[in-house]
């Protein structure tokens, strides 16, 4: 059966155009008609169309005129082109002008309802693969932010939201929690995306160097500068500029970014031109910036100047959830890239990075996956494919000691820092997923027996327990 389509029939035959409408409402088909290129447009412009019919010569007017208008007003609108003086020159000509498929008059019926039959099928394909650009359009730059933590997909409604801004934005966040990534997924998801995207490591550089390399420098601007150079900001004219490290700017360096961050003006190093840029720019530190500016380590005006929009990027020991997904991730394109047949961690050695607390964040957790992988004597990884410092055996190099996953009692330890920049809910998640954890073991992952000793109702601790990544069956093997 012929899928029904909305048709606009155009004809200078104005009995043949009735015959052809009244026979396609039979068939289910809504069916509109007219007798000239002007009626066309006039109805093509008041409603959309599945489908146009139109015959290629329409008294004095050319059939041609109408495939162009539909195609660039109407896109979506599928195009039929009858014609009583068919040729393959003809065809051709058509088809490059737009339409689907050429009928040569007279027809037959099942030669109409066949071409509608394809016609239409043509629609949905093109509907569906409109559906799937904007599914990937809204992917566009989150390729590698794997994540089902409320939190992220806060920020990516937010990255959304400012895409396009012209204000300054800055991002915050422990080393490791992908700040560059989110720059860049703000980048790609703008009207910039296709421009430069450049990157700044700002603690990198010492102060003279850095202001050559945002600024650029003129031929003897010092000692070894034997020729212009632009700057980096120039690179990224039309597009973004990402300062990372913001925080280990100098005073004299603060007052330079000021400028341009207020003008999109600045001189190169040793230079009196000025230079105009059109530069979205992107800051990022670890660093607490408000503390800095009460401490006068941080100018307060920079700081309300780049703070317009504030990104806050949680660790990874605030999103376990999200663990199991990020090494499944990671595994595969290490597999891929060393040659290695790994499948997957089991589930003792799951638990154990779920457990711990990943003071490098996402990127520690990328190098101990690659490691792992690199090593591994087979097709699967157990807690022997895992650093010491994850197991617990050793002081973590990135700071101190931590327990190993099967503690007796939980860690309750909260300490002021825990509470900077959070609401009353975020800063309780570790010390409340330490208990029902706690609970849970005690009663060996007996929800009832859980939800009993913590004196709330089994549905309230199945949400708890997604809610804090503690759903994961391979929990239950950690002690």
């Amino acid at each position: 059966m012929t899928p029904t389509a909305s048709i606009l029939l155009v004809d200078d035959d104005w009995h043949l155009v009735q015959s052809m409408a009244d026979w396609l409402r039979e068939l289910g088909h809504s069916v509109d008609v007219a007798d000239c290129i002007e009626g066309a447009k006039v109805s093509l412009d008041q409603r959309p169309y599945d489908l146009l019919i139109t015959d290629l010569r329409l008294r004095d007017e050319d059939g041609f005129q109408l495939i162009g208008y539909t195609k660039k007003r109407h896109p979506n609108t599928v195009v039929l082109v009858m014609t009583g003086y068919g040729t393959p020159d003809t065809a051709i000509e058509a088809i490059k002008a737009g339409a689907f498929d050429l009928l040569t008059k007279p027809m037959i019926d099942d030669e109409l309802n066949l071409a509608i039959s394809r016609a239409v099928s043509q629609r949905d394909i093109e509907r569906e693969n409109e559906k799937l650009r904007e599914r990937l359009d809204r992917r566009a730059g989150l390729e590698g932010i794997i994540s089902h933590d409320y939190r992220m997909m806060k920020i990516f409604d937010v990255i959304d939201s400012i895409a396009d801004a012209r204000a300054s934005i800055l991002i915050t966040g422990e080393n490791g929690t992908g700040k560059s990534m989110i720059a860049r997924a703000i980048h790609e998801r703008s009207s910039r995306r296709g421009k430069p995207f450049v990157e700044v490591a700002c603690g990198a550089l010492p102060d003279n160097l850095l202001e050559s390399e945002l600024f650029g420098h003129v031929k003897g601007a010092f000692t070894g500068a034997a020729a212009d150079k632009v700057g980096k900001f120039q690179l990224a004219d039309h597009g973004t500029l990402f300062l990372d490290e913001i925080g280990t700017a100098t005073a004299a360096m603060q007052v330079k970014l000021l400028r341009v961050l207020q003008e999109f003006q600045f001189e190169q190093l040793g230079g009196t031109k000025t230079h105009s840029v059109d530069t979205r720019v992107i800051l990022a530190t670890n660093e607490d910036l408000s503390k800095a500016v009460t401490e006068g380590k941080f100018r307060q005006d920079l700081y309300y100047r780049i703070n317009v929009v504030n990104i806050m990027l949680p660790s990874l020991r605030e999103r376990v959830g999200d663990i199991p997904l990020l090494v499944d991730y990671f595994l595969r394109e290490a597999a891929e890239t060393c040659g290695r047949k790994v499948e997957a961690f089991d589930s003792k050695a799951m638990a154990q990075m779920q457990a711990y607390r990943w003071p490098g964040n996402v990127r520690q957790l990328q190098n101990v996956v690659e490691r792992a992988v690199l090593l591994s004597r087979g097709d699967h990884l157990t807690l022997e494919d895992l650093p010491p410092e994850v197991l617990g055996k050793i002081a973590d190099p990135m700071g101190a000691a931590l327990p190993e996953l099967g503690m007796q009692s939980p860690n309750l330890a909260v300490t002021p820092a825990d509470f900077e920049d959070k609401s009353l809910r975020e800063a309780l998640e570790g010390p409340e997923r330490e208990i029902i954890l706690h609970c849970l073991r005690r009663h060996n992952w007996n929800r009832a027996a859980t939800a009993d000793s913590l004196d709330i109702n089994r549905t309230t601790l199945y949400k708890k327990m997604k809610r804090l990544g503690l759903d994961d069956p391979r929990l239950q093997f950690a002690h």
